[in-house]
């Protein structure tokens, strides 16, 4: 192995260790907590090779936020291929979204809540964004019903999912009664 390789699978190693502190510090303490100081103390390197990495917190997020995207689109693809049946695929797929927002609450933040510059529904959109929303749409589609954009369908729904996962947590609604909000989203939006 040459001194190159040697050294770009270190910074690999160590932009990995980043990304994985600042996850860990955001579910253990919010985002807020998340600095670029902590972060260099945590990791035990100064803050200049934190800087050659990541702009700034702002760049840290988007990367979590990509992390993120990669990690719910193969949960998703996973519970699609589980079910049987269009209908049993968007239920699975509903409750695979928001058990995902529950479980991981500061990189879902960092996926739709907060600015990590990352641009949605655009020409120049990354990849795992748009794969993570693909896996919802091509569920979706199937249900949408006559003379309905898939692509509309799929925000609609998707819109409905975050609503329903951010509300939850932040208390607006009792999560006892998540199950039953799912089962009447999909019985009212998905057209068989």
């Amino acid at each position: 192995m040459s001194v190159k390789e040697r050294k770009e699978r270190e910074r690999a190693a160590r932009e990995r260790l980043i990304l994985a502190t600042a996850r860990e510090l955001a579910e253990q303490q919010g985002w807020d907590a998340v600095t670029t100081r902590r972060l260099a103390e945590r990791i035990e390197y100064s803050q200049p090779v934190l800087y050659s990495h990541f702009r700034g917190k702002r760049e840290i997020i988007g990367a979590v936020a990509l992390e993120g995207a990669t990690e719910m689109a193969a949960e998703l693809r996973a519970a699609a291929r589980a079910a049987d049946g269009p209908r049993a695929r968007v239920a699975t797929l509903a409750r695979a979204y928001l058990e995902f927002a529950e479980r991981n609450p500061a990189v879902y933040d960092a996926m739709f809540q907060l600015d990590g510059g990352l641009a949605f529904a655009k020409e120049d959109t990354p990849e795992p964004l748009k794969d993570a929303f693909a896996v919802l749409s091509e569920s979706l589609g199937e249900v949408a019903g006559d003379n309905v954009h898939p692509g509309l369908f799929t925000e609609v729904f998707w819109a409905s999912l975050h609503g329903l996962a951010t509300l939850t947590r932040a208390g607006r609604l009792p999560p006892e009664d998540t199950d039953r909000r799912t089962e009447l989203l999909v019985d009212r939006l998905a057209v068989l």
